[in-house]
């Protein structure tokens, strides 16, 4: 014995356990959290202002130390090499002028000189190291200055000085010998005779073989080692690179503040203009804030990031346009349900009413007390079965459970025809079935109160005396298909959807005295989804003049909710069987031979 299968149905939300927690409707994925943190709203502008200043400031502070560093380097270098050129040309000299003058000499342009010879002797002339990071020496102290008259060294091609009087005291020659020029009258002679000159002019002249320099902030000093064993200890003032490199820096902090002055000013505008669609979006926003739905941003380009955000601000307005009409409509539909079922149920309350009022205020005869108590149980007939299918509506639309078991379709129709037969005995049905049986998994007691709707929408439609033909079509392997057709006037186009809402009733079933509450269409199609299949109004073919209604049942159901989204998986991919007995294989195409039943 095959055990049924159960299966729920809903038109809406899939059932939940009551303990389970719910998700608001309408689309919303979960409920606002009002503990989670809000969004940062400070000044996009301000932050971008800010942001590139300060980018600017560090590239213009790196700027600053790397021309610093490389400025205080070259104006050092630049600094030993003047103490170079003075200990060549002093090593030029040695041998032609005596110590003591050489040491005045350089000591007359500013510097500490320190010369000792081969044997130790040291000659000090000029300020000392200490004296020089006190504070350069005023004018005559610690030996002639620069414009003294003793100032005989200066940096010339050859290296060699002149002496007050404009004549040159000593240098070397072209080839690197040493020369002397003519001796001075008078005690500011130099000291060398043109015959010592003479013989000084060898090739055994003194040269600087080593040099060595130590410098800081206030001082630099140079050890020249000379050919002749002899060591010349020049040292000057320094501290003008450091003065230098502090205006330099100066200079540098007053430009960098103009700079970014102009630069904040300049970005300013720049950001101001670039922000403008944002501007323009909040405005779009209040707009239709205020009821302005139909506006849109529309960006001339999609690919920017600006672009890409006004075409998501525009997809959310048409979605929240879309949800706030379908909620609109939803409620228009409710009003236009509890309107017409109110006035549905009036009409059998109110003629219960009147004919209970009569029997019980009028004698009347027995026939006519008959006739009254039979209109009162019509009409409570009618009210309950209104209320019935109300509550089979909403049942459908929580969720309702079927039995699902094997059905044979071609005898389950047969079956429906004999009892609206019996029913409507002037109503001409017809039932056109495949050869062989086409068996289904499906709740045969829901299929057949599907199909007696259909026939009862179609008798209201042929006034109870016309043709309502059933064709049963197997030609696809994964679904059967149950076509009811009729020749009355039919569905308009525009209507064919609309019949499926509750409670409708086109003209001509509201002019019939026997028209329907309009709820069996509906109840139809949520049985017909219960299943996994659908209820469809298509538009008349050749043979089938009138209304086509075509219920569709695929050949093996899944237990799974209608609406929800494993019903709709469970359409697009093959079901899987339930514990328990397999139910039957499904039937193969059926062939183009049919038999028709009257």
């Amino acid at each position: 014995m095959t055990r049924p299968r159960r299966a729920s149905l809903t038109t809406g939300e899939p059932t939940r356990p009551h303990d389970a927690p719910t998700r608001p409707r309408g689309g919303a994925g979960r409920a606002p959290d009002d503990t989670a943190p809000g969004l940062r709203t400070g000044s996009l502008r301000v932050r971008t202002v800010v942001a590139v200043l300060l980018l600017l400031a560090v590239l213009l502070a790196a700027l600053a130390v790397t021309v610093e560093l490389t400025l205080g380097q070259r104006l050092r270098a630049q600094v030993v090499d003047r103490l170079s050129d003075r200990a060549a040309a002093a090593a030029a000299l040695v041998g032609t002028v005596d110590g003591d003058e050489l040491a005045d000499r350089l000591s007359a342009q500013g510097l500490s000189v320190v010369i000792r010879d081969a044997n130790g002797d040291a000659i000090v002339a000029g300020p000392s190291p200490e004296q020089l990071r006190e504070g350069p020496p005023a004018l005559g102290e610690g030996g002639p200055g620069p414009a003294g008259p003793a100032s005989g060294l200066t940096d010339g091609p050859g290296g060699a000085g002149t002496d007050a009087d404009g004549n040159t005291g000593s240098g070397s020659s072209s080839d690197g010998s040493s020369a002397t020029g003519d001796s001075a009258t008078g005690d500011s002679s130099t000291g060398a005779a043109p015959g010592d000159a003479a013989g000084a002019s060898s090739s055994d002249s003194v040269t600087v073989s080593s040099s060595e320099a130590r410098s800081d902030d206030e001082v630099t000093t140079l050890v020249s080692q000379l050919s002749d064993g002899s060591t010349i200890t020049l040292t000057t003032d320094s501290r003008s690179v450091g003065e230098t490199l502090v205006q330099l820096r100066w200079v540098m902090i007053g430009a960098s503040a103009a700079f970014l002055l102009i630069a904040a000013i300049g970005l300013a505008l720049v950001v101001r203009a670039t922000l403008r669609p944002l501007d323009r979006m909040t405005g779009v926003a209040r707009s239709i804030a205020h009821g302005d739905r139909g506006r849109r941003l529309r960006p001339a380009r999609r690919d920017t990031e600006i672009g890409r955000v006004a075409v998501a601000f525009d997809e959310m307005l048409d979605g929240v346009e879309g949800a706030e009409r379908a909620a609109l409509d939803a409620e228009t539909r409710v009003r236009a349900f509890v309107s017409d079922a109110a006035h549905e149920l009036r009409t059998p309350v109110a003629g219960m009413r009147a004919a209970a009022d009569t029997l019980v205020r009028s004698p009347g005869t027995a026939d006519e007390r008959e006739r009254l108590a039979t209109h009162v149980v019509r009409e409570a007939e009618r009210a309950s079965r209104l209320i019935d299918d109300m509550l089979l509506m909403a049942r459908v639309d929580q969720g309702i459970s079927l039995d699902v078991a094997p059905v044979d379709l071609g005898a389950s129709l047969l079956a429906d025809v004999e009892r609206q037969r019996l029913r409507r005995p002037s109503l001409d049905l017809r039932v056109v079935l495949p050869d062989g049986p086409v068996v289904v998994a499906a709740d045969a007691g829901r299929v057949s109160q599907v199909v007696g709707n259909l026939v009862d929408n179609a008798a209201r439609a042929t006034g109870g005396t016309g043709q309502v033909t059933l064709w049963l079509d197997a030609s696809r392997a994964d679904e059967v298909s149950v076509l009811v057709s009729d020749d009355g006037p039919g569905v308009p186009e525009g209507d064919r959807e609309r019949v499926f809402d509750r409670l409708v009733r086109l003209d001509e079933a509201r002019r019939s005295g026997d028209g329907g509450a309009g709820l069996g269409l509906p109840i139809a199609r949520g049985l017909a989804r219960a299943h996994g299949g659908d209820l469809v109004c298509e538009a008349p073919g050749f043979g089938r003049p009138g209304a086509v209604f075509r219920l569709t049942l695929p050949v093996a159901v899944p237990a799974v909710r209608a609406g929800s989204e494993d019903a709709a998986v469970a359409r697009a991919s093959s079901p899987t069987a339930a514990p328990g007995p397999a139910p039957a294989p499904a039937p193969a195409p059926a062939p183009a031979l049919r038999r028709t039943v009257r």
